[in-house]
């Protein structure tokens, strides 16, 4: 297998012996950060596409409104330091690099700074949760290109810590969060029905049904919309009902994994579901429906007044939240007449950076599978990815890190 550890070159779903990392590669999507960066930036995230800068232009506007700054490097500036500091505390010594794939810092730029400061051997945390070509595979070929670019390929080995869609330290913040929304509407709407007046719309970034159907290994059998929706609902469910029940998140898990949820109370029969958001293919390709603006306007003929939007999807306030939801989502919901509350993204909640570090080190120390958390029946994930996994239809298979080919 490419580029892999001596542990994962072998290609097990999960790697129970130790590995002797030098660093942590902190792997994101990065972002421009002056007017002068914005086109020279989605050019990069939509190299090979062909689109012309006046359709790009379109979408600048999203990133003009800041000034032309995305939010998403000083998050991950934050969440580096933050990693940093968690590490310290534990007397850890794994130094963390920084990479973008398409913007400065640039990957390439972090393997060339771990070669120079002699490590060889590196476990990557990547700023997506989800499987998915552009939340997982596409970082996977990203560090294969890096790789080749410094010609480094053979000398520094890149694992990847698995998807962490159920890992409790990423879920934790979600059901803070909605907890903390429904208390703010029952005090702003004294007496209100929560389970006939309120929805909860857990959201996430749509992608092409062709990507979301081979989104997850082929075997798994998850249906049209693939591991991609399948790990969204799995977790919205454990997150409604650790919220709705009072409950702790390991109590909601391990009852809706038996059955016996009414075993440790009742929950609050609120309405929920699944959205998308921040399509951007041609109207003519079938991307992964309802979109969020859509359903909150079939919400008023319900008798629904206040909607909670929980970016299920997302690890921190970038643009497509900051955009898409606090701007236009909420703009919708006030041009219905709806009562709208966005809860947090995990962003640097010690419960996610603890969760974090936690997953560097289950690939450390090789731990048992059996000892690793997961709050959904669908994990813990891989820690190397399966064959086929997450195919792009329209480019194919390219040589990826951290899975088995193709």
């Amino acid at each position: 297998m490419l580029g892999a550890s001596p542990a994962a070159v072998s290609g097990p779903e999960h790697v129970t012996e130790p590995v002797a990392y030098d660093a942590i590669l902190l792997a994101s999507f990065g972002g421009p950060e002056g007017q002068d960066d914005v086109i020279p930036f989605l050019r990069n995230v939509t190299r090979g596409r062909g689109i012309p800068d006046e359709r790009l232009e379109e979408v600048a506007h999203h990133y003009r409104a800041f000034g032309g700054v995305s939010p998403i490097n000083a998050q991950n500036r934050q969440l580096k330091l933050a990693l940093e500091a968690e590490i310290a505390s534990r007397g850890i010594d794994l130094p963390v690099l920084w990479g973008n794939r398409n913007w400065d810092p640039y990957l390439r730029d972090a393997l060339t700074e771990a070669h120079e400061r002699g490590y060889r051997s590196l476990i990557a945390v990547a700023t997506s949760a989800y499987s998915s070509y552009s939340s997982c595979r596409q970082y996977r070929e990203d560090f294969a290109i890096a790789l080749d670019e410094t010609g480094l390929a053979g000398e520094i080995t890149i694992d990847k810590v698995r998807q962490f869609f159920d890992h409790p330290g990423f879920v934790q913040p979600f059901v803070t969060g909605l907890v903390a929304a429904l208390e703010q509407i029952q005090q702003t709407f004294e007496g209100i029905d929560l389970t006939r007046e309120v929805e909860v719309l857990f959201t996430t970034h749509s992608i092409p049904s062709a990507d979301a159907e081979r989104s997850g290994p082929a075997f798994r059998g998850f249906g049209p919309d693939g591991a991609y929706a399948a790990q969204h609902k799995a977790v919205a469910e454990v997150v409604m009902f650790a919220a709705t029940a009072g409950v702790e998140l390991a109590d909601a898990a391990g009852a809706l994994a038996s059955g016996g949820a009414s075993e440790i109370g009742a929950t609050i029969d609120i309405p929920w579901q699944l959205v998308y958001q921040s399509r951007s293919g041609p109207p003519t390709q079938p991307w992964l429906e309802p979109d969020i603006n859509d359903a909150i306007a079939e919400l008023p003929a319900r008798g629904v007044k206040a909607v909670v939007i929980v970016p299920l999807g997302f690890v921190s306030d970038h643009m497509e939240v900051m955009w898409d939801l606090d701007n236009e989502a909420l703009t919708t919901c006030a041009e219905h007449g709806l009562f709208g509350l966005r809860t947090p993204t995990p962003g640097v909640d010690p419960a996610y950076v603890t969760g974090l570090v936690d997953l560097v080190l289950e690939r450390r120390d090789g731990t048992p599978t059996a000892d690793r958390p997961a709050v959904t029946g669908l994990g813990p994930w891989y820690d190397v990815c399966r064959p086929g996994c997450c195919e792009n239809v329209r480019l194919g298979f390219k040589p990826a890190l951290s899975g088995i080919a193709p």
